[in-house]
């Protein structure tokens, strides 16, 4: 299976690095996505950040240009964000969407909207120097970088959310001030829906990389859901 994969918020593909270590050890193709005004030399320009749309553009072209199948496409946390609008474009040329500990929103949801008051306050506090940018987070990555605040704030927009597409929720499991708690137990009760939980916190692909990748690696090839 070719996995593409959506890192969360301030990380690049390199978040994903173990994760896709394991899955070529098993004969699968990964490519990691590092969006739009993550790159590790910096944005090209600071005065126009991207938004939500921006990112989902940029994945939607990845996917359009190649012609793997079957294909999976992945998300962690704000990646949710970015999956959902590519599936709502491209859902026919996808088997499998997979949020980790991810935002799963509908029409008119936003991270914004969706997160919790603690991360509200982060993407504010961490955007107060220049309105535009979100400073990384005190402890993380060295390789992280600014993110840009107007894709936490943009809603999103879907038109087809109900293409037929295989969809599994990987869970963190309950860590302090998750946002996604609620939406764990919802999808547990949706037969449209897998739900697994590696409970290691939020940062799933550096806590339990191998966890990670045999759970993506189980996932059936031809779409399938619960």
């Amino acid at each position: 299976m070719k996995f593409v994969m959506v890192p969360g918020g301030w990380q690049g593909g390199w978040a994903f690095d173990a994760v896709a270590a394991e899955l070529h050890r098993e004969g699968h193709q990964v490519e990691a996505v590092t969006l739009t005004g993550l790159e590790s030399d910096g944005p090209v320009d600071l005065d126009r950040p991207p938004n939500l749309d921006t990112h989902i553009d940029q994945v939607a072209e990845i996917i359009d240009r190649g012609g793997e199948r079957p294909l999976a496409l992945c998300g962690h946390s704000y990646g949710g964000m970015v999956i959902a609008g590519v599936a709502d474009r491209l859902g026919d040329r996808l088997d499998q969407l997979v949020f980790i500990d991810a935002y799963v929103p509908e029409d008119g949801d936003s991270c914004w909207s969706l997160t919790s008051d603690r991360f509200r306050h982060l993407f504010m506090a961490g955007a107060r120097d220049d309105g535009r940018w979100v400073a990384v987070p005190c402890g993380a990555d060295p390789r992280a970088r600014p993110h840009p605040l107007a894709s936490f704030l943009q809603a999103l927009r879907l038109r087809n959310p109900g293409r037929a597409v295989g969809r599994t929720f990987i869970s963190g499991g309950a860590w302090p001030g998750s946002p996604f708690t609620a939406v764990t137990e919802r999808l547990r009760h949706n037969s449209g829906w897998r739900v697994h939980e590696i409970p290691v916190g939020h940062n799933i692909a550096r806590r339990d990389p191998g966890g990670l990748a045999a759970v993506l690696g189980a996932l059936p090839p031809g779409g399938g859901s619960a």
